[in-house]
């Protein structure tokens, strides 16, 4: 064997190690506090994320064009698309079975620290609910989190949301009333990339 050959394979494991090591330190910078905000956001341990729902950069190859939001609910996952077969890949958590977006959306409103009211089906679903009629106003304790894009059909809103929320250990389950979760931090960072009439694409199998 080549001393260079050598010295390759030898190198091969620090390589990997480095690699391994820059992705852990881009997940704690993702997942940081977020004192910066109305409502401080905590860091959000990574050992609560699993490593295949951290938001990272990947590879992507659906046919839609740049700009576009993809959530791919069998997958519990939601892309936004960069362009040259590129996307920023997040972790979601989806409806429960029979409460799902279907179909296509555009973002027609976004909003901050956003407040919340229960639909009437979810009253309807659960009386418990019902408390809750008058609006709770936007914080840390409200359901929709940091950041909600409201997703709007023909004009009209379709009252599904994509939003935040403070628990992760939810993130990848179908769990909510029909509307997409994400991490607070994941919905700031799709917040700041998505625009008023985004195109989202809601894919169920």
């Amino acid at each position: 064997m080549s001393i260079s050959r050598r010295g390759f394979l030898i190198g091969l494991p620090l390589f990997a190690a480095g690699c391994a090591s820059g992705e852990f330190r881009t997940a704690q910078s993702n997942y940081g506090a977020r004192p910066d905000e109305p409502f401080p956001i905590r860091a959000v341990p990574l050992s609560q994320i699993k490593p295949e729902l951290r938001r990272r950069e990947v590879e992507f190859d659906g046919d839609y064009p740049e700009g576009t939001i993809v959530v791919n609910t069998p997958e519990r996952r939601l892309y936004y698309v960069l362009g040259n077969g590129r996307a920023i890949r997040y972790g979601i958590g989806v409806g429960r079975e029979g409460l799902a977006l279907r179909g296509n959306a555009v973002v027609g409103r976004k909003a901050e620290w956003p407040s919340w009211r229960p639909t009437d089906n979810m009253i309807r679903r659960d009386p418990r609910n019902r408390r809750y009629a008058g609006g709770v106003p936007g914080g840390p304790n409200n359901p929709l989190g940091a950041r909600a894009l409201y997703l709007y059909r023909n004009g009209r809103d379709t009252m599904f949301r994509i939003h935040g929320t403070n628990q992760p250990q939810t993130i990848g389950g179908a769990v909510s009333s029909g509307c997409i979760r994400m991490l607070n931090h994941d919905v700031i960072d799709l917040y700041e990339r998505a625009s008023v009439g985004t195109r989202v694409v809601v894919i169920q199998a």
